[in-house]
């Protein structure tokens, strides 16, 4: 039987976004630039996604663009957001938490000429926000912190930032990595007074190849992609009408039992410590995050691939780290600097709507079988 504990990385899609994407292959396949017919009957279907979309993340339809995922919408805000700064100053806020998608271009930015501010999280994952206030200056262009962490589940002082740079006046527009936070974590971006936000499909029960960009109503970003104008001109190809369809379907899934969703995960991440706690008493939980659906934990002494691939072998699947860097050392785990024990030890569980109680059982058994087969690590 399968157990699948690994939903930080990727979510099975829901039988109603899959069915919600085969009928825009199958029926409403035309072309949304068309001006015949088939062609409006497209563009009205993704006028309405665009909507449904909007609804579920509390902003305006003409504020969401679609992209094709979370890392595309990421490096779209990083740098769009840099060069519509450009001329009043050249200096970046980030964390080193951040997803890849993030920090790749911010360094890439840095060899450009950029000067870059990256925060520090403290022992427990996240980030001061007396830490954000003191590195803004009257040159930063680019302020870009993540709301919720893709392996800690810690959610980071995204409102205060936007606080502190009002306070300090300078023209930093601020982007927010919400990839993990939507429909976890509740928000909306007017409330959170970020200028951009993305989010992932595919964390969400939606396929893989779509996600979403926030640009606050006003905002004038250069064109990620010139052409045939589509995405209000600034992201043109035709759109992916299929995956659109599967995003909205399971968007709206998702908000209508939002609630109900985020405390049964939060119930299972409970329920997961006390049973570690009792049956594993050698595991460590690294940080108590606040998100519903992230359990970073260690088991000292075990290498953490080693003991991905003992469960997986028992049909149970959790990670060792954000799933975009396979093969290597987790650079957030190290970033709180753990134990080496424990930071070669570190595995994340991370649950959905429908994991159960006997998937964590499954996870605790596993964890004791390993325990009692695997050698200790001697490095």
């Amino acid at each position: 039987m399968l157990h699948y504990l690994d939903n930080a990385a990727t979510t099975p899609v829901r039988p109603e976004a899959a069915q919600a994407a085969l009928e825009a292959m199958t029926q409403g396949w035309g072309n949304p630039s068309s001006v015949y017919a088939l062609g409006a009957q497209a563009a009205a279907a993704v006028k309405g996604w665009r909507a449904d979309l909007a609804g579920a993340l509390g902003c305006k339809p003409e504020e969401f663009f679609f992209t094709s995922c979370g890392s595309e919408g990421d490096n779209w805000a990083i740098y769009a957001g840099a060069e519509f700064n450009r001329r009043r100053g050249k200096h970046i806020v980030t964390t080193a938490i951040e997803h890849s998608a993030v920090l790749e271009p911010v360094k890439a930015l840095e060899r450009q000429g950029y000067e870059v501010t990256l925060l520090q999280p403290s022992p427990q994952g996240t980030i001061d926000p007396e830490q954000i206030a003191a590195a803004l200056r009257p040159d930063t262009a680019l302020v870009s912190i993540m709301l919720v962490n893709n392996e800690l589940g810690t959610v980071l002082p995204v409102k205060e930032a936007a606080q502190a740079i009002k306070r300090a006046g300078c023209p930093a527009l601020l982007h927010c990595d919400a990839v993990q936070g939507f429909l976890k974590v509740p928000f909306t971006p007017e409330e959170l007074g970020v200028d951009l936000l993305s989010v992932s499909g595919h964390k969400l029960h939606a396929p893989k190849g779509v996600g979403g960009l926030y640009i606050r109503k006003g905002l004038k970003l250069p064109p990620l992609i010139r052409g045939g104008g589509q995405e209000g001109g600034l992201r043109s190809g035709t759109e992916a009408t299929a995956q659109m369809a599967a995003f909205s379907a399971a968007v709206r899934l998702g908000a209508a039992s939002f609630s109900q969703d985020a405390a049964h995960m939060a119930q299972l991440k409970a329920y997961t410590v006390e049973a570690l706690a009792r049956e594993v008493p050698e595991a460590v939980v690294l940080v108590q995050g606040e998100a519903p659906h992230i359990l970073p934990i260690s088991l000292p002494g075990y290498k953490g691939e080693v003991v991905v691939r003992f469960l997986s072998d028992r049909g149970v699947y959790v990670s060792s780290g954000s799933a975009c860097h396979k093969g290597k050392p987790s650079r957030v785990f190290a970033a709180l600097k753990l134990p080496k024990p424990q930071l070669d030890g570190a595995l994340r569980v991370s649950f959905s709507y429908d994991t159960t109680r006997e998937d964590a059982d499954a996870l605790i058994q596993g964890l004791k079988a390993a325990r009692d087969s695997l050698f200790p690590s001697l490095s």
